[in-house]
């Protein structure tokens, strides 16, 4: 891998997230919801916890996720700079990571503005911290892998909105994909249940770091960006 290259088109895509309204928008709308679920324990409820955010945020990424992530291939696709960049003496795995980075920086950054919930359910009482810290390192795994699918949906197409429908189609099959192996009796069940990202996200969450929901995730991510990496390698040759 090119750490300039991939460092270069980093530091291209955070300029345009923060350069338009675009990321301030996502960020807030974010922070509107996250917030509302856990002023809603904490006032209505007088329960200082984190499990609604953990419970609706799953859910919320489906969306949130291919929002961010849409626009990093098909905007260039539609604008004809992502011919010049395919031609350009540069890995195609490494501009597809570097763009990756960048959405991951901006969800982090929208994750770590959310630490002001965590801090005070510590100051308010006796919060289990290693189940508090389990919770954000599994929304971490959980988003990257996300935004993965989302930058898969955006290498297939040119059009922000069929990227996002494909992307949030497909993260939605692997959130309830867990719900689905209820009803489907074993050994099917058993893998259906372990494609589900709900369902290593909820291990995760309980505060049980368990290697195998790690390298689940890794290799979500691992595979997804090789998939949109060989998408824009196809352009070369169309």
């Amino acid at each position: 891998m090119n750490w300039s290259v991939i460092g270069a088109v980093w530091r291209r895509e955070m300029r345009s997230y923060f350069a338009n309204p675009t990321a301030y928008i996502v960020l807030a709308v974010f922070l509107l919801i996250t917030g509302w679920f856990f002023t809603l324990n904490l006032f209505k409820e007088n329960l200082a916890h984190l499990r609604s955010i953990f419970d609706i945020l799953p859910f919320l990424l489906v969306v949130f996720a291919p929002a961010i992530s849409m626009r990093l291939i098909s905007e260039e696709r539609k604008s004809g700079t992502l011919e010049l960049l395919v031609t350009m003496p540069v890995r195609d795995f490494d501009v597809i990571f570097g763009k990756f980075l960048a959405a991951f920086v901006l969800y982090a950054v929208a994750l770590v503005l959310t630490f002001v919930y965590p801090f005070t359910i510590i100051v308010l009482g006796d919060a289990p911290v290693g189940s508090i810290a389990a919770g954000y390192i599994g929304l971490l795994l959980l988003g990257a892998g996300y935004l993965g699918v989302g930058l898969l949906g955006s290498a297939l197409t040119e059009s922000q909105i069929v990227a996002f429908i494909l992307s949030f189609a497909v993260s939605a099959a692997l959130a309830v994909l867990v719900f689905a192996a209820i009803v489907i009796p074993p050994p099917l069940a058993d893998i259906i249940q372990y494609l589900s990202t709900t369902y290593h996200f909820q291990n995760i969450a309980r505060g049980v770091l368990d290697s195998r929901d790690v390298i689940y995730f890794l290799s979500l991510i691992f595979l997804v960006l090789l998939l949109a990496s060989r998408a824009m390698t196809q352009r070369k040759f169309l």
